[in-house]
């Protein structure tokens, strides 16, 4: 009769809810990375979506005083404009964010279109958060349906939209399959 009084008082002086304990316990215990699997995150500015991104993969790393979020097995990107309408298309088989960059460098058949059907293809391509700019010194190749034409070219910058944009260096020249896509990076599915 005793025993289960005995059991139940020893329970609860065992469990403490001292948050200050909790916290130090935690502090001691260095978090290495967290990972997450199917994502989707809202990137907003102002309680304006700019951009939403989907993963199947994506692993966060703390480094020193700033997070890095690394997508090991790509993305697919949605650019928002003030409308609240899809401006522009992302796809890419790797991904990484440096938080206190501002920046996401995305890599490995970077393939960006516009809701005009042009497509950019290119191996790198850079996000500035803040300037809401596209960039790159990479090779590109930008196909434009509407004109019939495609131009190549290192380096490129663009809008957030892919409205505007430039290539830094742009050429006219036939080029072979593989030679494009070797400038591209492109590898073949894991």
């Amino acid at each position: 009769m005793y025993r289960p009084l005995i059991a139940c008082i020893f329970l609860l002086t065992a469990c403490s809810n001292n948050l200050e304990e909790v916290d130090a316990l935690l502090q001691k215990e260095e978090i290495r990375s967290e990972t997450a699997k199917n994502i989707e995150l809202i990137y907003s500015d102002s309680a304006q979506v700019k951009l939403k991104i989907q993963a199947p993969l994506l692993k966060r790393m703390p480094d020193g005083n700033q997070s890095i979020e690394e997508f090991q097995e790509g993305l697919k990107a949605d650019f928002y404009g003030p409308d609240k309408n899809i401006t522009a298309w992302l796809e890419s088989k790797y991904a990484i964010r440096r938080e206190k960059e501002n920046e996401i460098t995305v890599r490995d058949s970077v393939v960006l279109w516009n809701k005009r059907k042009e497509k950019l293809e290119t191996s790198e391509l850079i996000w500035n958060e803040k300037e809401e700019i596209l960039r790159t010194n990479k090779f590109v190749r930008i196909t434009q349906p509407t004109k019939g034409d495609t131009s190549y070219g290192w380096g490129f910058q663009s809008n957030a939209d892919f409205t505007r944009f430039e290539i830094k260096n742009k050429f006219s020249s036939k080029m072979s399959a593989t030679e494009i896509s070797k400038a591209l990076g492109k590898t073949e599915n894991k």
